[in-house]
């Protein structure tokens, strides 16, 4: 019994010896008795309704004296604790809630119902959920997928699962759920599609660079089989066959030389600070160009500006003026024209090769920058291109901070374009 009980025990005790004190003085011990309880029990209701009425109306808490005193002193005592409480949880959810919703990642808080209960930006976006429009919905009314339908209803979430997204299937989502509190759910969704793309763009790199070796390998193999088994007695056979081998060991060699210079621009870190001559490397390229077509007679005009160098890595900068201007030579037709330029225009160094070939159909254009994407594979192999080419030349100009745009029309010609920022200028 606390000390405050047995105080108003104590005067309970007092209340009754004096009504009956007072009482035996008038002859009346019995009713006064009862008059000090019944004053003692409206007391008690009194501070019995007030408290009912805070209760009710949360207004001040109200005074008294006694052991109702008291009890008012610690209910105040009390709200304040929880006001105080309130607030930190307050502050902690604010904190919470601002954090989430910084996540690169979605975040939806579900009921053991599996009712929405908060959601942030990335999720809202991701899975197509409202909120708070969407707020007290069951998720898995929202979002039909089956995959998703089967996974929320397991007991066993450690492992994540993949779905297209709600909105947009091209789209890939990786969902995890992670059960917390009393059966809530709080659900982790991440976009991957660029994860997914990469991966197929990995499948496709090595099944093409399979069957660009294949067909070499088959070719290489073949002869020597036949020569193992038959040595040619005529020797314009054998020579010819000599020549085959030769040809397609070149085109192997171009490839990995090409794979190569593909794996060092991914992984190598970026040091572009030699100074490079533009012009003087043009004109080496552009003799190299007539020993390569020589026997097509093209008509190959440059115009390099010879005070505008460039910043950069000079075997970078080889291999992507190279690969364009070796592009054209091998796909423009006899007696074509190919104009090469290296100039200023406003705050750019540009770089252009354009021939009057066949031209490129629109449809091709987005794609020719990506590994082992031929508009024409027939004549891209008979030309002795290993598709890898405008790659190249699209992580070379990247490297250097500049972006490459084509131009084509069918039968008209094709334009490759390279713009090098300022920065990269020598005055």
């Amino acid at each position: 019994m606390s000390p405050h009980q047995k105080n108003e025990i104590t005067s309970l005790l007092g209340i009754i010896v004096a009504g009956a004190l007072i009482g035996a003085l008038f002859n009346q011990t019995l009713l006064f008795v009862a008059l000090a309880l019944f004053t003692y029990i409206i007391f008690m209701l009194r501070n019995a309704f007030k408290l009912q009425d805070w209760l009710e109306q949360k207004k001040d808490l109200p005074d008294a004296w006694g052991y109702w005193g008291e009890i008012f002193n610690e209910l105040h005592i009390l709200e304040k604790k929880k006001f105080k409480q309130q607030k930190l949880l307050s502050v902690a959810l604010s904190r919470f809630k601002k954090a989430a919703e910084a996540l690169p990642d979605g975040v939806v808080i579900l009921s053991q119902h599996n009712e929405i209960e908060w959601v942030n930006p990335v999720a809202s976006s991701l899975l197509g959920v409202n909120y708070p429009q969407d707020a007290g919905q069951k998720i898995n009314n929202l979002i039909r997928h089956p995959d998703f339908q089967r996974y929320l209803l397991k007991n066993n979430f450690s492992k994540t699962m993949t779905f297209p997204a709600p909105d947009n299937v091209e789209n890939t989502l990786t969902i995890q759920i992670i059960p917390f509190g009393y059966k809530q759910k709080m659900i982790f969704c991440r976009d991957i599609t660029h994860i997914s793309k990469l991966e197929e763009m990995r499948t496709n790199f090595v099944s093409n660079v399979s069957h660009e070796m294949r067909s070499p390998l088959t070719v290489l193999s073949g002869y020597l089989e036949m020569f193992s088994d038959k040595p040619p007695k005529d020797e314009k056979n054998f020579k010819l066959a000599i020549d085959n081998m030769y040809q397609q060991a070149m085109r192997m060699q171009r490839l990995v030389t090409d794979l190569l210079a593909l794996s060092k621009m991914e992984t190598a870190p970026i040091e572009h600070m030699k100074l490079v001559n533009i012009a003087t490397l043009l004109i080496t390229l552009k003799e190299n160009a007539e020993i390569l077509g020589q026997d097509k007679h093209h008509k190959i005009n440059l115009q390099a500006d010879e005070d505008l160098n460039l910043r950069g890595n000079v075997d970078e900068l080889h291999s992507l003026f190279a690969n364009l201007i070796n592009n054209a030579v091998r796909y423009t037709p006899e007696n074509g024209i190919i104009s090469i330029s290296w100039e200023k225009q406003n705050d750019e160094a540009v770089f252009t090769v354009t021939d009057n070939g066949p031209g490129i159909a629109a449809q091709h254009i987005p794609h020719l920058t990506e590994r082992f994407y031929r508009a024409d594979a027939d004549r891209s192999r008979e030309s002795g291109g290993t598709g890898l080419g405008l790659a190249i030349v699209k992580y070379a100009v990247e490297r250097h901070d500049g972006r490459m745009e084509i131009h084509s029309t069918l039968g008209e010609g094709s334009t490759f374009t390279c713009y090098f920022p300022s920065q990269r200028f020598s005055d």
